[in-house]
């Protein structure tokens, strides 16, 4: 069996047949749950011969150390660590991918295992002990003892291993208090064993041991020490939060000395990970000092700093100087300008950073995702100029100019050679850029006189070359080059007008803006004009667009000054008076834009979104719809004039479609009052569009522009109605569109129920069609249009939901966009239209309508379609579902309460999986639902309020009847939100009372058996004292009367706050008495 087992193995790794590899996948799954799994697996480590089967024997032991559900008995896990150790001692040498998995092990038992101890011994802990014989051993054994600390701390370090999070953290706290400091000190006592023995530091075998001891140093300086869960995508702003119980070792300054002096001796394959610790020492937490200590230590910092720049051979590394950047860029983030100005060698120092600086911007090809630290530095610098006290002078006022200058005649030279070699154009990733630029508008603002001076110069001197290659008609490959280059510079002059800020603004500042925004606008001028004729450039476009959007956010609006003296100049030049004219300058543009780049989806997606933000601000707004050229957009057919709108369209993306006609509705909303004349006119395009697809998908004769024209009219509607968020425009709206288009909507869903690229959009427009934003869905009371608007949506619900459940298996590729996505619409549809309140539910029942009902049978069917694990997976399938539950068993637990048994637990199990889950959105709504159901049952069992019917009767009788039979259901989930509350981190502790207290009085006797539990020692906490624990029980329900009044609840809720203080108190006491035990060992 084991030989058969490691055929197995091997054939999952070196196999070419798929079917094999997918036999032998399903397999090696399965043996996880076998119940002999140990002994298969030792078996396997002892006498396989592939490095695959090792590999997998090892990974499958994690796996199922890790399993929760059937844990390992305590004895189970000591030995397989002890076996794992005693493995990596005396084995044959591994391959390095199975050494890694086994460390892996060996780290994840000790972390599951941390809180374990028998006769108050904790033999997992024993972590410098298990490991002293490999740091004693050979460079070999060392090496694998370096590495498993390595592993051990970084598994600690990681949340996402062990759920909940609270074990985590509290296993990671202990850990940090009594363990991460030895390993942290050993490893620096061998970096300086090692550093004394210098000469022997060239040996690969040395070299090995070094890098793993540097990478363990790096781990335990990257620790999470205050359980913050560090997110590394904002680097610039981590700082090392050192425990107060390292201190010394950084004061002495040993610590940094050490860093520097490795950088120094050690050869360049180790120099990164050295100042990769040198990150983390200079990101040190600030109050570990005090101020006579900081400055001590910054001016260590400074003049480790001036010395590897005075020898920066070793930075023509890419991954050292990446690192190198990053200490610069952490060092201004954790210190003032005004203590850096002190330090020793600062002005050394800036000189050098500054030179440093200059000549890495101008090599812009090498390491390009350096650049964005040394901008943050000097962004950072600039930005703290103005606050300034300390008598010493900082010098920016020289250096800003300098890399300002280099950074932006480096762009400007990187054209001509982006041209020639054909590389990559870093204009082309938009993020990217606006990411530098944002920086550079700081740096650029700090000495502003410098830098309009350098941005006309050359904006003049490309400007001109281009002037001079249109009058002689020259080639367009000849207008790259200067169009490239003024492309950069239009948007660093949106940069710089964009970073203007209001208390640091100067009339000259406002008068130098006015010079750029004039040379902006007249070479907009001259290649719109080259446009008609199909001589385009599209980065420059995308750069007229981004200025555009600086430009609105600062001089456009009501904040803006009429006096302002970019509007005088403008004047002086353009004639643009003020920022109604710049408006239908943008207008034009606007126009422009979509007419002759409907063909290219970033121009057209990025002047919608400007139209957009024109058309939400409250004055710009007023302002545009006074313009000839909006009147004429909302006069005529805008399809017609804008080919992206027709059925010819090269747009991959048709979203871009709702964003024009939402902008476009909230133009029209704003003089349009109740003329329902002017919508009919207005809506006539599409009305007409509604009459010839309503005519076609009667017919047999449907073809792709019928597709294409039904997708394009639901996402125009879509944006319509959105924009449509008063009671009059949407009620003549819904006039407009009833039945008609709704009956299209349907027919739609019947034809291509399969195809998302239909369904999304039409499912879409209907719920936002449904939703009643702003009480928009306000009907007059003797309109039916509330029914008949949820008949509709009830109807498309019940066709979509009946036919996606006729399809079979999808595959797991298109399950969510096939499947998933479709359903999770439905369930945002349905919520909409429950949580309008403009429909009387109790109608339907009233005159025998089966149209809630059939809507609620279909959400049901759809729910038992979907497996428990994607309510968890998904987030947007997740959060649709849960929402709207909640509204189902708030107001409709009649229907709930009639469902089959399977069919109630099933919906039960995915209220308490939610409670458990991290969303605390989710968690919310599954509390309510939660409380909705236990308040009916425990009514239902303690009342005897007389029924209006024997069917409420014999509906009562049988969900009290099917939650008789399963009592553990509810008993899980008041085991769940007590040990939610008791020992995590609660967020949402008022929602979680709600269901609580029906819990406790529908389980009472369970009760008992939770609190002896909840004492036993466990991953989360030793052995609690049941007394204590049981007074904070009595406590919790002192004066809680057996009823769930409003008054009896607000009451609970008290008790309940006062419960988890008492319990915390418990368990902080609990964990310093284990403290002092562990200390005393």
């Amino acid at each position: 069996e084991i030989l058969e087992l490691e055929q197995i193995c091997t054939a999952m790794y070196e196999t070419g047949d798929a079917n094999v590899r997918q036999h032998a996948e399903k397999v090696l799954v399965g043996l996880v749950g076998d119940p002999h799994v140990l002994d298969k697996c030792q078996l396997l480590l002892q006498r396989a011969t592939s490095p695959y089967s090792l590999l997998i024997a090892a990974s499958t032991l994690t796996k199922r150390v890790t399993k929760q559900g059937v844990p390992l008995s305590p004895q189970q896990r000591l030995d397989i660590r002890n076996y794992v150790l005693n493995y990596l001692y005396t084995g044959a040498k591994q391959a390095s991918f199975v050494r890694e998995e086994l460390t892996l092990l060996y780290a994840r038992i000790t972390k599951l295992s941390w809180f374990d101890s028998s006769k108050e011994e904790w033999y997992f802990r024993t972590v410098i002990a298990d490991i002293s014989k490999f740091i004693q051993g050979n460079p070999e054994h060392c090496i694998v003892g370096v590495q498993l600390l390595n592993e051990l701390v970084a598994d600690m370090n990681r949340s996402d291993n062990l759920k909940p999070l609270t074990r985590h953290r509290k296993i990671a706290a202990s850990f940090r208090d009594t363990t991460l400091f030895e390993i942290f000190q050993l490893a620096c006592g061998m970096l300086s064993q090692a550093l004394i023995s210098g000469d022997q530091m060239q040996g690969n075998e040395q070299c090995t041991l070094l890098a793993s001891v540097l990478q363990l140093t790096l781990t335990s300086l990257s620790f999470d020490f205050i359980g913050t869960s560090y997110d590394e995508s904002g680097d610039d702003l981590g700082t090392v939060q050192i425990p107060t119980g390292w201190r010394n070792t950084f004061v002495d300054l040993s610590t940094s000395q050490l860093f520097f002096n490795l950088y120094n001796v050690l050869p360049n394959s180790l120099c990164s990970v050295v100042m990769s610790c040198l990150v983390q020492i200079v990101s040190v937490r600030r109050s570990l000092f005090n101020n006579t200590e900081r400055a001590k230590f910054l001016g260590d910092i400074v003049k480790g700093i001036k010395g590897i720049l005075e020898n920066p051979q070793k930075l023509s590394d890419e991954s050292t100087f990446h690192e190198f950047c990053r200490m610069l860029a952490r060092l201004k983030s954790n210190y003032q300008l005004g203590e850096l100005v002190k330090a020793p060698f600062y002005q050394d120092c800036i000189q050098l950073v500054a030179k440093f600086t200059v000549t890495s911007l101008r090599m812009w090809h090498f390491s390009p995702n350096s650049i964005h630290y040394l901008l943050s530095l000097w962004q950072r610098l600039a930005a703290s100029v103005p606050y300034v006290k300390a008598q010493e002078p900082h010098n920016l006022e020289s250096y800003m100019p300098e890399v300002l200058k280099a950074y932006v005649e480096s762009r400007l030279e990187s054209v001509e050679i982006i041209l020639r070699d054909g590389l990559e154009n870093p204009l082309d990733d938009t993020s990217f850029i606006k990411q530098q630029l944002e920086q550079i508008s700081t740096i650029a603002r700090c000495e502003y006189n410098t830098t309009c001076q350098l941005l006309v110069q050359t904006f003049d001197k490309s400007a001109s070359q281009l002037e001079e290659l249109l009058r002689n008609n020259s080639d367009n490959q000849l207008l790259l080059l200067p169009l490239g280059t003024l492309t950069w510079i239009i948007h660093l002059v949106g940069a710089v007008v964009g970073g203007r800020v209001s208390f640091a603004a100067t009339d000259d500042h406002d008068a130098m803006d006015g010079e750029l925004v004039i040379r902006v606008l007249q070479l907009m001028d001259v290649t719109d004009r080259r446009l008609p004729s199909g001589n385009g450039f599209v980065t420059i476009e995308l750069a007229f667009l981004s200025f555009f959007e600086q430009f609105r956010k600062i001089y456009v609006g009501d904040q803006v000054q009429k006096t302002s003296k970019v509007y005088k100049r403008l004047n002086e030049v353009l004639q643009l008076a003020d920022d109604s004219a710049v408006l239908s300058v943008f207008v034009t543009k606007i126009i422009t834009n979509l007419k002759y780049w409907s063909d290219n989806e970033s121009i057209v997606t990025g002047t919608l979104h400007l139209l957009g933000d024109l058309s939400v601000g409250f004055s710009s707004v007023r302002k545009l719809v006074k313009l000839n050229a909006v009147k004429f957009l909302l006069e005529n057919d805008p399809s017609s004039h804008f080919p992206f709108l027709g059925p010819d369209s090269k747009m991959a993306d048709l979203r871009c479609r709702t964003v024009f006609y939402t902008a476009l509705g909230r133009l029209l909303m704003v003089d349009l009052g109740e003329d329902e004349d002017r919508l009919v006119r207005f809506m006539m395009p599409m009305t007409n569009m509604f009459e010839t697809l309503k005519q076609m998908l009667q017919s047999s004769n449907i073809n792709n522009i019928v597709l294409l024209n039904l997708i394009g009219v639901a996402r125009d509607m879509r944006g319509l109605t959105y924009a449509f968020n008063s009671k009059n425009s949407y009620s003549m709206l819904f006039e407009l569109i009833y039945p008609t288009f709704t009956d299209i909507l349907q027919r739609a869903i019947e034809l291509w129920y399969h195809n998302p690229a239909v369904t999304t959009p039409v499912i879409k427009m209907f719920g936002e069609l449904v939703l009643n934003r702003g009480q928009r869905l306000n009907f007059d009371v003797s309109s039916p249009n509330g029914i008949l608007l949820f008949k509709e949506a009830s109807k498309l619900i019940c066709t979509y939901g009946a036919r996606i459940l006729s399809i079979g298996e999808t595959s797991k590729e298109q399950l969510y966009s096939h499947r998933l996505k479709g359903i999770s619409l439905c369930f945002s549809l349905l919520k909409n239209a429950l949580s309008g309140g403009y429909v009387n539910f109790g109608v339907f029942r009233l005159y025998n309508d089966r149209t809630l009902e059939d809507a609620l049978n279909v959400f049901v069917k759809l729910v038992m379609s979907v497996e428990c694990n994607h309510l968890l997976e998904y987030p947007k399938l997740s959060s649709a579902y849960h929402t709207l539950l909640e509204l189902v068993v708030q107001d409709h637990m009649n229907f709930v309460c009639s469902l089959p048994a399977s069919v109630i637990y099933h919906i039960l199990s995915t209220v308490t999986d939610g409670l458990a889950g991290l969303d605390t959105m989710i968690c919310t709504c599954c509390c309510t639902a939660l409380d909705h159901v236990v308040t009916y049952l425990f009514l239902a069992g303690v009342t005897t309020k007389r029924q209006r019917d024997e069917l409420e009767r014999s509906r009562d009788q049988h969900f009290l009847q099917v939650m008789m039979e399963r009592p553990d259901i509810l008993q899980q989930a008041l085991s769940t939100v007590l040990h939610t509350i008791m020992f995590e981190d609660c967020r949402n502790q008022w929602s979680m009372s709600r269901p609580l207290l029906g819990l406790i009085l529908l389980n009472q006797d369970y009760l008992s058996t939770v609190k002896k539990s909840l004492c036993e020692p466990s991953m989360d906490h030793g052995p609690l004292n049941p007394q204590s624990v049981g007074n904070c029980f009595e406590q919790l329900m002192s004066g809680i009367e057996k009823n769930l009044h409003t008054k009896t609840r607000d009451r609970f809720t008290q008790n309940l706050s006062v419960f988890k203080r008492d319990i915390n108190d418990i368990l902080k006491a609990e964990s310093q008495e284990r403290t002092h035990t562990e200390g005393l060992d």
